[in-house]
């Protein structure tokens, strides 16, 4: 295996970052299986990719359902028999950021925003691990945000503050928490999982009111799938700095 091309699952690839990262990973010579509920597009966004010589196929995975779980793993066990790095990408903002307030958020909205950005990616991590053992040097990159981080929200001097939306700042708080024990559970292996913060970016969730472009926002979620031996494990980053949980 180790003269073989990696092979990388990015879930919610079929646009934004996901389709970013995708493309970036395949310019680093990574095998990607590009993962979207939408079959039309998610075959589209492949297909785009393929045409620009890169090396990428298209998987059928909606998160939230274990059946798709389950076919994922039996695809890459006979397609590949292993896995090198998951990105767990798919997420949803139920409320427009900023606008969550406690006496305001419907628990179906914390539970939606929880089903995709924090149950989903567990069950699927859970799903892909033994996969991901067969690796030489196995990578899980959580998508994460800053909007995650207890300490900012509850520092008055912090640029988040003022910026808080429950469902999907406490989503990405427990995202965060699942690499925390992820990484402690593998600690000793040759799998590292961490948590990535993109950035503000211009991505339909983003919006144009943010400052980064997509390419920059794909990189964090990038680097931290091509980590060498001596790389991190455990840690909350954005473009190679550390963030506080």
């Amino acid at each position: 295996m180790a003269n073989a091309k990696k092979i990388a699952l990015i879930t919610g690839a079929n646009k934004g970052l996901g389709f970013e990262m995708a493309r970036q990973l395949g310019q680093a010579g990574v095998t990607v299986v590009l993962a979207a509920r939408d079959p039309q597009k998610g075959e589209a966004a492949a297909g785009k990719l393929r045409s620009q010589g890169l090396d990428v196929q298209f998987l059928k995975l909606d998160v939230t359902d274990k059946a798709d779980h389950a076919a994922a793993s039996a695809f890459l066990e006979k397609k590949f028999g292993r896995l090198d790095i998951l990105i767990n990408n798919a997420g949803i903002a139920a409320e427009a950021f900023g606008s969550g307030k406690v006496s305001t958020t419907t628990e179906d909205t914390i539970h939606r925003t929880f089903e995709t950005n924090f149950f989903a990616p567990v069950a699927l991590t859970k799903a892909l691990l033994p996969l991901l053992k067969k690796s030489d040097a196995g990578r899980i990159v959580n998508m994460s945000s800053i909007l995650g981080s207890q300490t900012l929200h509850a520092d008055a001097k912090s640029q988040i503050y003022d910026f808080k939306s429950l469902s999907y700042d406490a989503s990405k708080a427990a995202l965060n928490s699942f690499t925390i024990h992820l990484a402690h559970e593998l600690k000793g292996t040759k799998i590292k999982v961490n948590s990535a913060h993109p950035g503000w970016v211009k991505t339909d969730m983003g919006t144009d009111a943010a400052p980064m472009e997509i390419p920059e926002g794909g990189k964090t979620g990038v680097e931290l799938a091509l980590l060498g031996e001596n790389g991190p494990t455990g840690g909350f980053f954005h473009l190679g700095k550390t963030l506080p949980w």
